[in-house]
């Protein structure tokens, strides 16, 4: 009898399972997994690099992060102060940009966006007051705003007349609201959150060490 010849399936064809038939692939494979390798045998440092810390350790904390114009080391004092109030969150810049995450993974981050902006209106000159209000209100507080924030009707109003003739306080009343918002509803959910937790924990653990 004539042997029934046996097909030998091609293992890059097997549902399941993905081979690549390139050499160069397959070279730089080789080398990204040695990379890998290489990046998890060195030391962990701490403090070096607020930017890659953060990123690393929480995975959805996004590229808001700022280097520190003097110093890149985050203490466990300066994160604890947070806790203390929404001021002195807000005055922190590195507490800033975790807030900012933070409201980002509930679609709110257009309230801080809106603060920072007034707050960086109060500084501005004079001459540039007219063309900055008008930005500032077209983009978060007339009614078709794309971020638009959530203020009264009398409020938005009252705003949109103060602008035809801009002062350094004309944002200050829909600030205020936004301001206690923040400090009454995303604040408290903030202290509570992993994000924050995690990276107190995190500078906890590290100062012991």
């Amino acid at each position: 009898m004539r042997a029934a010849a046996i097909s030998t399936p091609r293992l890059d064809k097997m549902p399941g399972m993905f081979f690549s038939t390139n050499a160069k692939e397959l070279k730089e494979t080789d080398h990204s997994l040695l990379d890998d390798k290489t990046h998890k045998k060195r030391p962990k440092t701490f403090g070096m690099d607020v930017k890659a810390y953060l990123r690393s350790m929480i995975p959805h904390l996004e590229s808001g992060i700022k280097p520190s114009k003097s110093k890149d080391i985050l203490s466990v004092n300066e994160v604890m102060q947070w806790s203390q109030s929404l001021e002195k969150l807000l005055a922190n810049q590195i507490g800033q940009d975790v807030f900012g995450n933070f409201l980002k993974s509930e679609f709110s981050e257009e309230n801080l966006e809106f603060w920072l902006a007034c707050e960086d209106y109060k500084k501005t000159e004079s001459h540039l007051l007219h063309c900055k209000a008008e930005k500032i209100y077209k983009a978060f507080v007339h009614s078709d705003a794309a971020k638009q924030i959530n203020i009264d009707f009398h409020t938005r109003e009252a705003t949109a007349k103060k602008i035809k003739a801009p002062t350094p306080t004309c944002f200050d009343e829909a600030q205020k609201i936004i301001y206690t918002l923040m400090e009454k509803d995303s604040y408290p959910r903030f202290l509570k959150s992993n994000m924050y937790l995690n990276l107190l924990n995190e500078l906890q653990a590290n100062s012991l060490k």
